[in-house]
């Protein structure tokens, strides 16, 4: 549980990270499940619904740099997902009622390791209102020199930026305006946790070290927040429902809003979404 300056901190900021939410044993149990993972890559030379592929990938070389959904493939990501230490954290920061929108495995390889250029999750997905966070489960230890998760502290308080180029999302900030200022690199030991607020400014380097960094994001959406691009059918909507009742009354907010329309040049993964951008961050 967290302590009230700690939840404080997490409002005031847009980010916190939080030490030995998992055990050790767990921790081993999702290192060696992701290594089974990435083996089986192995057998692919290209994207799939599951594998995202780095570009440097190949037979004798699996590369993964992200596992889709793998709350769908093993009960091992499922079980973490639901985990009761990261849920009873998440209802401090956003209420009782919990929904996940989202979960996926992104993955550095030790000396190499594709960046994420600065966005807001805000900007893929924007709902009615926003108690909606990322928890970054740290499969291994996440550190600046392996590619940790970069924040702006205080930017979810600002503007939501545009996301778009020639007139097509493109998943990363491409307002002129915007420069990283004071930007906080979340370094947490494996079984620990990274939390960043929807509309926080964030982005990740290259991996340059030889150590891997395997970060597991899950999306944790408060039960009464709806997506603006809609939520589907009832029964669908409500199977992602972790904890608390299902409303079909969503909470209001006052906030600013892009929607991510028209939509991107590429698709599959916010890696290929933001590979048209022209003006990168991190070049590799």
């Amino acid at each position: 549980m967290l302590s009230q300056e700690q939840v404080e901190f997490y409002h005031e900021n847009g980010y916190m990270t939080v030490d030995k939410v998992l055990s050790d044993a767990e921790v081993e149990d999702l290192q060696r499940v992701t290594d089974e993972f990435v083996q089986k890559a192995a057998a692919f030379t290209d994207h799939t619904d599951f594998y995202d592929l780095e570009p440097g990938h190949s037979a004798d070389d699996p590369q993964v740099r992200r596992l889709k959904s793998p709350i769908d493939h093993h009960d091992v990501y499922r079980r973490t997902i639901e985990h009761d230490g990261i849920l009873d954290i998440v209802a401090q920061l956003v209420g009782d009622g919990i929904r996940t929108n989202g979960n996926k495995l992104n993955m550095k390889s030790a000396d190499y390791g594709s960046p994420v250029e600065w966005h807001q999750d805000w900007s893929f997905y924007p709902h009615t209102n926003d108690d909606i966070l990322a928890v970054g489960v740290c499969i291994d230890e996440m550190t600046e020199a392996n590619g940790a998760l970069l924040v702006v502290p205080g930017s979810h308080k600002g503007p939501t930026y545009d996301h778009h180029q020639d007139g097509r999302f493109c998943g990363a900030v491409t307002d002129p305006d915007f420069t990283p200022e004071n930007v906080v690199a979340l370094e947490v030991p494996a079984g620990g946790i990274s939390i960043h607020h929807v509309r926080t400014l964030h982005g990740s380097a290259p991996n340059y070290s030889g150590a891997p960094r395997r970060l597991l994001l899950f999306q944790y959406v408060a039960a009464d927040a709806w997506p603006l691009t809609g939520a589907g059918e009832w029964d669908d909507f409500n199977r992602n429902l972790l904890r608390g009742e299902p409303t079909n009354a969503p909470r209001m907010a006052d906030l600013p809003v892009r929607m991510p329309y028209p939509g991107p040049v590429r698709g599959g993964s916010i890696y290929e979404t933001q590979s048209v951008l022209e003006n990168k961050t991190w070049a590799r």
